[in-house]
């Protein structure tokens, strides 16, 4: 039975990890202490063996024994209404089962994991414990690339005259388990003594070792069979295959695999400590964990015996020059290599709703997006550094055709620029909207797409760009690619549900779709690349028909892209060399992303009652009893109402268009929000209870328009109007009196968005990028020219009343703000406070805000939204990069030329 959203004891089961033969793992939440931990049941139908029962227990106890930081840590032992149960270190990362899916792990980085490993036996075996289940499911990799092994549950002391357990008790010698089909994990990592239902010690977990270092290092099983029998007889009648071992292995690297998997135990290594001496000395080895040729000198040139004759020696050079030639025409295919890069702690991607990986052309150079700068990798090396000069909130990196200049694109000031991969002052090299995808081609020429002027063409020194496909409207361009003739490109056009990829004549303009998809990559060797949703694809193209060939293949599964129904870009890119890199998707389905808090002034938080979700813009009722809020799945978005105090969720619209910004009307009968349901974004009526059909309520020609705040009159609906071509952020006003007209409030140069009337109505505030950044202002209202006054100090968003008037809220990064406000005689303010601080939802696209919070009827409280996604990273964001080195190998095996 799932405890999935039951609490056991102070523990709330929010997420299953994992299931064994020892019990369930559940991702909780401990009540007492905030934090989250992990949760491993005994299951209910042992719960009555006394003797599972003991072993669950002592699996506490050695488990509290062992206090070394490459092992899981335990936290405590509890029992709740029957159910016995242990509170462990919640791991984050994948284990190395997952990661050894994508294939072997370079030789360096296995080693390095090997090392880790190896201190935690060592630690374990000095403490009289073996593990006796090591396997690469037990052994997690945190984004650190620090490593935690797990589950001492089959751990015993090794004392000298202690039975052995039955290998009947093993987690996987289970009935299931025996039946055909299944691949053995347990079973296929046991010692030979171990499966001969021997007597074990500590030499059974230096064979398991061996046989994970094994497995790291070919990316393939060791020992496997189709049932419990032949795995086991695989375990104690067959020999490694060598062979399979990476060329030129450190010599050291194949002595201990041999030492480790001698069947005789007393064979192998007495202590794990001797494979760990042997596996530092690889890794400090000067030369490398590759075996070196030996070098030849005058003096120690090797000489062939003096018996040979010189027609013997031409024999033997013939038959050398035989093999090389040989070799020559028979190459053995390029080697898939993959790699993982996982971000540092102290980094995190930025610029995640536009391009931020790039490769070079040659495929040895990464550049990314994090910290709101570009760092740049060598895929050869193993950290990356920030290319001094880009901190200025850069995105969509991109590399010149010699690898030695990165371009990009700079929200501070709005220029597309380039630098040198070196660092130094970046050169601009012209003025643009947002830009959405670009291409240095070998004639030296930048394509670039972005919002204001569909796809242009600049030199790479900068000047005046040329237009080469207009825009349309709203109908933008995405990642434009010039094909190799230099006459024709490639690029994405289209909204959230419909994504295709075209290719257009710059001679002719004719333009041909190819296929639904997006973010196009075209290589030389006859091959498109494309993204569909998460995933991506690869069919043949004909270069001289421009049409797709044959059918299209899924080639790799997860990629990261954003999921919150707007527009975003798949994070991946490829090399002329056949190197792909790709950020790969971490977070949970969007069902299970983000919960529902009230926070008081202090920073206590209150979680409510509803079912975690991919929840956005909630607004509080007037009377306080339910909210309004947007729900994200999948590619959609949709108008939900909640009740405070049963937890109900109900959606308010369930069609096929875009509906989010929910806002209650004065007396709670009504939710306006914005939708898509024509050409443009425009604001739409239902009836709170959900009765009555949904009726259009305001729109704007040329914007598109969100409601945001309205009088307590009930007359006059404020709205954020935007503008994309070019983008523009400006405030509208919607009134009920008249004829019912909508136009701007007032129209600056400047962005002003998330406007709020204040409860007696005679002020309005509003975020404005007037001094250089976002900051929270205050007008007169309905008279707004009368005067302006910035309240906010250090940047500040999203400005909330209180119910009185007399405070102002505002969030300034991940503080929320409070300051005092008065009209009477004149307008005064007070200097801005801090209340509280927390890693809260917060969003924005372009230039437009998003209110991801509000605040209770009585003012007391703060609704905010936390990411509680049981994920590999914090905040449900990624933190890794994967490299596969001659991926065009792949490609070329499940997309055929023929």
């Amino acid at each position: 039975m799932s405890m999935i959203g039951k609490t056991l004891g102070s523990f709330e089961c929010t997420a299953l990890i994992g299931k064994g033969g020892m019990g369930e793992v559940y991702r909780a939440k401990d009540q007492k202490l905030g934090r989250d931990v992990a949760i491993k049941v005994l299951p209910e139908e042992f719960a009555k063996d006394a003797d599972r029962v003991a072993r669950f227990q002592r699996e506490a106890k050695l488990l509290a024994s062992l206090n070394h930081p490459n092992i899981a840590a335990i936290h405590g032992l509890e029992e709740s209404d029957g159910t016995h149960f242990l509170v462990l270190e919640l791991i984050e990362g994948d284990t190395l089962a997952d990661r050894l899916k994508r294939g072997a792990i370079p030789v360096e980085e296995a080693l390095k994991l090997a090392l880790q490993i190896a201190e935690a036996l060592e630690a374990a075996h000095e403490k009289g414990v073996i593990h006796r289940d090591l396997k690469p499911a037990n052994i997690k990799v945190t984004p650190e690339g620090k490593v935690k092994v797990l589950d001492f549950g089959l751990a015993k002391a090794f004392a000298e005259n202690q039975e052995d357990m039955n290998l009947s008790n093993s987690p996987t010698l289970s009935v299931a388990a025996t039946q055909q089909g299944i691949i053995l994990g347990t079973a296929a990592y046991m010692s030979p003594e171990q499966a001969s239902g021997e007597v074990t010690d500590k030499r059974t977990d230096i064979w398991a070792f061996g046989v994970v270092l094994f497995e790291m290092l070919t990316g393939r099983s060791l020992f496997e069979g189709n049932n419990v029998t032949q795995t086991l007889a695989s375990v104690i009648k067959s020999e490694p295959e060598w062979q399979t071992l990476p060329p030129n292995l450190h010599p050291r690297i194949r002595l201990l695999l041999e030492r480790c998997l001698e069947k005789d135990p007393k064979k192998r290594y007495s202590g794990v400590n001797d494979a760990w001496v042997d596996i530092d000395k690889a890794l400090t080895d000067p030369a490398g964990v590759f075996a070196q040729p030996i070098a030849t000198t005058g003096r120690s040139k090797a000489r062939l015996p003096q018996m040979l004759s010189w027609a013997s020696i031409t024999i033997i050079l013939i038959v050398i020059a035989g093999i090389i030639v040989w070799n020559a025409k028979t190459p053995e295919p390029p080697q898939i290599i993959y790699v993982d890069y996982d971000l540092p702690a102290d980094q995190e991607f930025t610029a995640l709703q536009s391009q931020l990986v790039a490769i070079s052309a040659d495929g040895t150079k990464i550049a990314y997006v994090a910290n709101r700068q570009i760092y740049l990798k060598d895929i050869s090396k193993l950290i990356a550094n920030p290319i001094q000069g880009t901190a200025e909130d850069p995105s969509v990196p991109f590399f010149s055709p010699d690898g030695q200049w990165v371009g990009y694109f700079s929200s501070t000031d709005m220029q597309l620029k380039k630098i040198s991969i070196e660092g130094g002052a970046p050169k601009p090299l012209c003025d643009t909207g947002i830009v959405l995808g670009a291409d240095w081609s070998s004639n030296d020429k930048i394509i670039f797409s972005n919002i204001n002027n569909g796809i242009v063409q600049i030199s790479a020194n900068g000047g005046s760009p040329q237009k080469l496909i207009a825009a349309e409207g709203n109908n933008f361009f995405y990642h434009p690619k010039l094909l190799p003739d230099g006459k024709h490109v490639i690029f994405t056009s289209g909204l959230e549900k419909g994504y295709k990829v075209f290719v257009q004549s710059l001679e002719s303009m004719e333009r041909k779709e190819l296929i639904e998809g997006d973010c196009a990559w075209y290589l030389t060797s006859g091959y498109i690349v494309y993204a569909l949703g998460n995933n991506l694809y690869s069919a043949r193209f004909d270069f001289d028909s421009l049409q797709m060939v044959g059918a299209a293949a899924l080639m790799i599964e997860g990629v990261f892209r954003l999921d919150d129904s707007l527009t975003f870009v798949p994070q991946w890119a490829l090399s002329n060399a056949g190197t792909l890199v790709y950020v790969p998707e971490t977070t949970t389905p969007a069902t299970t992303s983000r919960t529902l808090v009230y926070v008081d002034r202090e920073g206590k938080e209150e979680p409510l009652s509803f079912r975690p979700d991919f929840y956005h813009d909630p607004r509080v009722s007037h009377d306080g009893m339910r909210i309004a809020l947007t729900i994200s799945r999948k590619s959609n978005q949709d108008i939900w109402i909640g009740d405070l105090e049963t937890g109900i969720l109900t959606p308010l619209t369930s069609d096929e268009a875009i509906n989010n910004t929910p806002l209650w009307s004065p007396d709670d009968r009504w939710i306006d929000f914005a939708s898509v349901r024509t050409e443009n974004m425009s604001v739409y009526r239902k009836a709170s209870d959900g009765t009555a059909e949904v009726k259009l309520l305001a729109s704007m020609s040329n914007y598109g328009i969100l409601p945001w705040s309205w009088s307590a009159d009930g007359n006059s609906l404020l709205m954020q109007a935007i503008t994309l071509s070019p983008i523009k952020v400006d405030i509208g006003i919607f009134t009920m009196e008249g004829d019912q007209s909508t136009k701007l409030l007032f129209k600056e140069k400047y962005h002003e968005k998330c406007p709020k009337i204040s409860p007696d109505g005679r002020l309005m505030a509003y975020t404005s990028n007037e001094s250089g950044q976002n900051e929270v202002w205050i007008r007169p209202f309905p008279n707004v020219n009368r005067g302006r006054w910035m309240v906010s100090k250090g940047g500040g968003i999203s400005p909330l009343w209180s119910p009185d008037g007399k405070e102002l809220f505002y969030r300034s990064n991940e503080s929320v703000m409070a300051v005092t406000v008065k009209m009477d005689p004149n307008f005064n303010h007070g200097t801005p406070t801090e209340l509280f601080r927390g890693k809260y939802y917060s969003f924005n696209l372009l230039e437009v805000e998003f209110d991801q919070w509000d605040m209770s009827s009585d003012g007391k409280r703060f609704l905010m939204i936390k990411n509680e996604a049981p994920t590999t990273s914090s905040a449900g964001n990624p933190r890794k990069i994967n490299i596969v080195v001659n991926w065009l190998e792949e490609l070329k095996e499940r997309v055929p030329a023929d």
